[in-house]
């Protein structure tokens, strides 16, 4: 399909949404009220509009699909759109978790409403088009330009330090993105197109690859991100508003290790298996050391955010091991994170609309006041600790099996931070749900409101259900993912056999 299609219409609509909001005049409580219908109108409009595109998906085919095209400006620059198996799990769940953010921010933003209302509608266009991009610049544009509504979220209604925070999240990860700019400039230059369909057809010159290879590194790392250039994510998420925590975990994180199995190891190989060594290290780094930071912490939204980056680890540990299992069981554990830690970020927001503190200290004996939260916070705890029967097993599993068939090592280490993620994940919830209810202020706390039950079924439903049933992701993926693995396998293979006729 040619021209401007459904891809186009899920990407864009929240724009016009976000103009009708700027539209609104007055700062009247009826006006923001119809603020806030609009977007929660517009969020629910693209998440219909993209299970009406699954349905015209074929998950058997490795092919992108649903391709719009258009030329754009200047010789090899188009606008082109297209989904494939590994991009339209990730599309599904921005446009599913979009709705949610905008109902958990129903009562807790009082300020600024309609600017709050139009930032989201904007992030959501911009992430929802890293994920239909397939132009090069084009991704490059939709994903710098998400950095813009994240920071303004960020520095505008988040916490006390909000503005150090919002500042750090921007200069870490534009930073690192500059290095991505000069490593496309050079790709256009040996292949004369941003295409990314064309690119990935593209041999680049194995001394390139490296080079290249580091530049894309430099971006995705600190967008996932990986450790030692983690550290933007704490402040962050702490700062963050609720709505934007469960964005930051749940889509904006994925960005990396989407960019990893769309460029990195696709089109550079060579340099891939060359740095696998490399990128082991550093998910076992992140898998063990941030897990024990995680059990220090003191605050909430610290220790959800350091096993962020411990699952991440997971992740690119999957997806470097290059297997079926591993690379599959990356995907699936960026969804499943992507709902359960989502989860676990309004989980805290719930109680800190109620008390207006994340210290964990301020909190204990929930479960006599809140059994329905009680119930619902265990559920993603477990899943978070990758309990069998939740989703979270699932993913953590099949990446530790990847790991396993390449090096024994990595999957046995890597497995010490399943322990460890129990251990500070069950100390949190012993901790705010279980004990003497002894803190004056929690003697009138009251538990799920209809509207928080609302947001929390869906995600609890999907949860248990990718638990028992994964097929629904690895099905939709599998194509996709073992057509990557072939071509890279083939890559490789031509590279060792060319190598061993030059020495003879």
């Amino acid at each position: 399909m040619f021209g401007f299609g459904i891809l186009s219409c899920i990407v864009f609509l929240p724009l016009v949404g976000a103009g009708f909001i700027l539209a609104l005049r007055g700062t009247d409580e009826a006006t923001l009220e119809n603020a806030r219908r609009a977007a929660l109108g517009t969020t629910l409009i693209v998440f219909l509009l993209s299970v009406y595109a699954y349905t015209k998906f074929d998950p058997s085919s490795s092919a992108f699909q649903l391709v719009e095209e258009k030329g754009w400006f200047g010789q090899g620059l188009i606008y082109k759109m297209g989904v494939d198996g590994i991009s339209f799990p990730f599309l599904l769940l921005t446009t599913f978790l979009m709705p949610i953010c905008i109902l958990a921010s129903w009562k807790s933003i009082q300020t600024r409403v309609k600017e709050y209302m139009v930032a989201f509608l904007v992030l959501e266009t911009l992430m929802s088009g890293v994920f239909c991009a397939l132009d090069l610049v084009l991704f490059y544009l939709f994903f710098e330009g998400g950095l813009i509504p994240m920071f303004l979220i960020i520095g505008v209604w988040g916490g006390r330090r909000r503005v150090y925070a919002s500042f750090k999240f921007f200069l870490y990860t534009l930073a690192g993105s500059l290095l991505m700019l000069l490593a496309i400039m050079a790709m256009y230059g040996v292949a004369g197109t941003t295409d990314i369909v064309t690119l990935l057809q593209t041999h680049f010159p194995s001394s390139m690859q490296k080079w290249l290879w580091l530049a894309f590194f430099a971006s995705l790392a600190v967008k996932m991100p990986m450790w030692p250039v983690h550290t933007w994510l704490p402040d962050a998420h702490v700062e963050a508003p609720t709505a934007g925590s469960v964005i930051l975990a749940g889509i904006l994180l994925k960005m990396g290790g989407y960019g990893f199995i769309r460029f990195s190891l696709p089109m550079f190989p060579e340099a891939s298996a060359y740095f696998t060594p490399l990128v082991f290290a550093l998910s076992i780094i992140a898998i063990i050391y941030t897990s024990l930071v995680a059990l220090v912490q003191e605050d909430m939204k610290k220790l959800i955010a350091y096993s962020s980056v411990a699952h991440m680890g997971f992740v690119t540990m999957g997806l470097f091991s290059m297997t079926s299992q591993g690379v599959q069981g990356a995907v699936f554990l960026m969804i499943s994170h992507g709902l359960v830690s989502g989860a676990l970020f309004l989980c805290v927001g719930v109680i800190y609309d109620r008390m207006h503190t994340r210290e964990i200290s301020a909190y204990g004996g929930l479960a006599a006041r809140m059994p329905l939260y009680a119930t619902v916070f265990m559920i993603f705890t477990l899943a978070n600790v990758g309990l069998p029967g939740t989703s979270g097993f699932i993913g953590e599993f099949l990446t530790l099996l990847g790991a396993f068939r390449i090096n024994s090592w990595v999957a046995f280490l890597a497995t010490t931070g399943t322990i460890l993620s129990a251990a500070y994940a069950l100390y949190l919830y012993r901790r705010i749900i279980f004990g003497v209810l002894d803190k004056p202020g929690l003697a009138s706390i009251l538990d799920l409101s209809w509207r928080e039950a609302a947001l929390f079924a869906p995600i609890v439903a999907l949860t248990i259900f990718y638990g028992f049933y994964p097929a629904p992701v690895l099905d939709s993926s599998a194509a996709a993912i073992n057509a990557l693995i072939k071509n890279y396998d083939t890559a490789l293979a031509v590279v060792t056999k060319t190598a061993a006729m030059t020495v003879h």
